[in-house]
């Protein structure tokens, strides 16, 4: 668990994770409150942070590339597209940076 605050490469899966956790409570719990029960109050909370989180997951998503020099048509490229499918953040996560080798 400390790997996701010490490392650049943990920092990314770290946002991505919770980019994604935003966008399950987005998806899942406000917009059907929103609709179905008239209350907008939860989209009004969660999606400003859920944007946020998008924003500096692209941000970190170039960042760690350029700092661990990936190669952009093979690795960079996944990950930032990966990030605009729903859910993709998991998917990068498990297949792609969990398999990459940590640096300090």
């Amino acid at each position: 668990m400390n790997k996701f605050f010490t490392t650049p490469l943990g920092r990314l899966r770290l946002i991505g994770l919770l980019e994604g956790i935003s966008l399950l409570l987005l998806v899942g719990i406000a917009v059907p409150l929103k609709y179905f029960g008239n209350d907008p109050s939860l989209v009004k909370a969660i999606g400003p942070v859920h944007g946020l989180l998008f924003v500096f997951f692209v941000v970190n998503t170039i960042t760690v590339g350029i700092a661990y020099k990936w190669a952009f048509r093979t690795t960079t490229w996944k990950v930032l597209v990966a990030c605009m499918i729903p859910f993709g953040t998991f998917y990068v996560d498990r297949n792609i940076l969990a398999k990459m080798k940590e640096r300090p």
